[in-house]
């Protein structure tokens, strides 16, 4: 008896409190469209993005992180203020999801209506003083050089298997490997032509990658001084399975190397790979090579 007397008072409060919750409003966003703006002081090249999340604000409260696209209930009614700003993986890590610092924030204002949905397609675009130094291997001249020690050199092809005219428009880098020719290792050459790319110590600075591959290859940071040449081996992008492999984008953060490197004058990127263990052959295609600062 005194059980069911506990259990009869458990039930009528969660009763009471669910009776409690007022019915949400509902915001449903979907995913991200990347403009070009048209007040940009340099050209962003070809426009592909991954901004996969969304941090979200109602009325200048944090709902939280979303992947896109999402329905989200919103306790309030009226008009309401929504801010989205674009969210990456930074790193190509799910875990270390940041906004992405080189775009815009997109800001809608709505009427919020119980029980009704409003929605929401984002679009945003770089801020228009965005800096750029892009390889997107369109030009006759090729801002990027095979390592001595590479056993490989890089072609820039036009494969029809691979090509996919929204991300690489004509062309774009590839390397095989296998067992004969089993590395690969270059870097760019923005400081050696017209292009200069110092890269600014203490700010936020980025590499963007648009990259194809069955084998792992390693990005990296090369720090050019009056001392000499510093490696700093950074971010490995992981193989795909050849059956299902795709065009993927990833965001490097650089800030901390590039102010680490305290004696370098400017910076070049590297590339370093050797065929996978295991494998016969490896496939490794990159486009959109782009350091991204202010």
């Amino acid at each position: 008896m005194k059980n069911l007397l506990q259990f009869s008072i458990i039930f009528i409060l969660l009763t009471s409190c669910i009776k409690d919750i007022p019915d949400p409003s509902w915001v449903k966003i979907e995913t991200w469209t990347l403009e070009a703006n048209p007040n940009a002081q340099n050209s962003a090249g070809v426009l592909t993005h991954n901004f996969t999340d969304a941090r979200v604000y109602v009325n200048n409260e944090l709902l939280g992180i979303f992947e896109l696209p999402v329905k989200i209930p919103v306790l309030a009614e009226g008009n309401a203020e929504i801010k989205i700003f674009p969210t990456i993986k930074n790193n190509g890590i799910s875990a270390t999801k940041k906004a992405y610092p080189f775009v815009e924030t997109y800001v809608e204002n709505v009427v919020l209506v119980k029980n009704q949905t409003v929605t929401i397609h984002p679009k945003t675009r770089y801020y228009k003083e965005t800096k750029f130094n892009i390889e997107d291997f369109e030009d006759v001249t090729v801002k990027l050089v095979d390592g001595p020690n590479s056993s490989t050199n890089f072609m820039v092809v036009s494969d029809a298997s691979i090509i996919n005219p929204q991300i690489n428009e004509n062309k774009f880098l590839k390397v095989v490997l296998n067992q004969s020719q089993d590395n690969w290792v270059a870097s760019t050459t923005f400081n050696n032509g017209s292009i200069n790319m110092p890269l600014p110590k203490g700010q936020e600075v980025y590499l963007e990658i648009d990259y194809y591959n069955t084998n792992q290859v390693v990005s990296g940071l090369l720090g050019i001084g009056i001392d000499g040449v510093q490696e700093n081996p950074n971010v490995r992008l992981n193989p795909q399975s050849p059956s299902e492999v795709k065009w993927k984008k990833i965001y490097i953060e650089l800030r901390e190397v590039v102010s680490g490197m305290t004696n370098a004058q400017y910076y070049e990127f590297s590339f370093d790979a050797l065929l996978d263990d295991g494998d016969s052959e490896g496939i490794i295609c990159i486009d959109n090579i782009k350091a991204v600062y202010f």
